[in-house]
């Protein structure tokens, strides 16, 4: 008799508290010296989060595994390809919300790390975190071949190539009128990369065949715009509360986004549009990459 399929939203919870525990257990205890920092890592990286990123290095493992191989042979690479991302995605907020860069003050509805714990502490958070993340990877129980190549994913997709370029072409954008060509780019790197390193970290922890990879990489840029799309869309029709984080305030510093340049309806035209890419990537995976899709219709649903 088969099992009874685990419902997504089960499913995704359980996998964020899992990858929460294993962040956890990662970082350094809070009374360990210097107690400030470990305490700002642990504030900055626990308790809150969607664990998106996390999340699709599972989906993806999961869809990428050789037929009748049991997922937990590969669980421990996995968690540790999941904790990476998050901690790489959690520096880059930290940095995001200093005041020489977004200057957020609020983030998952607290105060943000450089409120909470001043601007020096939080530049360190981000600079301990990112390497931590590295050590995870470093640690993986596969061949020293993957390790190489999850390595090189990771470091590209957070470099000036990827998520740091798009943050600078971003901070030089504000006050300027994009094209939609030039929208993508910045998004491509600034977001998008990270999504995209979080799925292929799970197809290359789980030994994706080349076929599987192009599948996977063709739904990651799918998904990763999307995410972007969705989050400029959320910017002017949520209220902070919602948002755990000031809404509206991309308008206020004229920063382009999706709905500037395309507005409201146009963009979620491009978000169906997006979903549908994903969804046809995902074809030739067949049945066991049902997890991708149901996360790729939850990003997307973000908007409703």
């Amino acid at each position: 008799m088969s099992a009874t399929p685990v419902a997504f939203e089960d499913w995704f919870a359980a996998r964020a508290r899992h990858v929460e525990t294993v962040l956890d257990q990662a970082l350094p205890e809070a009374s360990l010296v210097p107690p400030v920092l470990h305490q700002a890592m642990r504030y900055a990286t626990l308790g809150g989060g969607k664990r998106v990123r996390a999340v699709l290095v599972y989906a993806a493992g999961e869809a990428s595994l050789p037929p009748e191989t049991p997922v937990s042979a590969q669980e421990i690479a996995l968690d540790q390809a999941a904790a990476a991302v998050e901690l790489v995605h959690a520096y880059s907020l930290v940095h995001d919300d200093l005041p020489c860069m977004d200057g957020d003050t609020l983030r998952r509805g607290q105060p943000t790390v450089h409120v909470r714990f001043g601007e020096a502490v939080a530049l360190l958070v981000g600079d301990a975190l990112q390497p931590l993340a590295f050590d995870l990877l470093s640690q993986m129980p596969v061949a020293p071949a993957l390790i190489a190549q999850a390595t090189q994913i990771l470091a590209r997709a957070a470099g000036s190539q990827g998520m740091a370029g798009g943050q600078a072409i971003d901070c030089t954008s504000v006050g300027r009128t994009l094209t939609s060509e030039e929208l993508q780019v910045m998004h491509a790197m600034k977001t998008g990369a990270m999504l995209e390193a979080s799925v292929l970290l799970g197809g290359v922890v789980a030994g994706a065949s080349s076929t599987v990879r192009q599948g996977l990489e063709d739904y990651a840029a799918a998904i990763g715009l999307a995410f972007q799309v969705v989050d400029d869309i959320l910017d002017v029709t949520a209220d902070t509360a919602t948002l755990g984080k000031t809404a509206g305030k991309d308008a206020v510093v004229d920063k382009p986004t999706y709905v500037s340049v395309l507005g409201v309806t146009r963009s979620r035209e491009l978000l169906e549009s997006l979903r549908a890419q994903a969804h046809d990537a995902l074809r030739p995976l067949g049945s066991a990459s049902h997890r991708l899709a149901e996360v790729a219709d939850f990003i997307v649903g973000r908007d409703h």
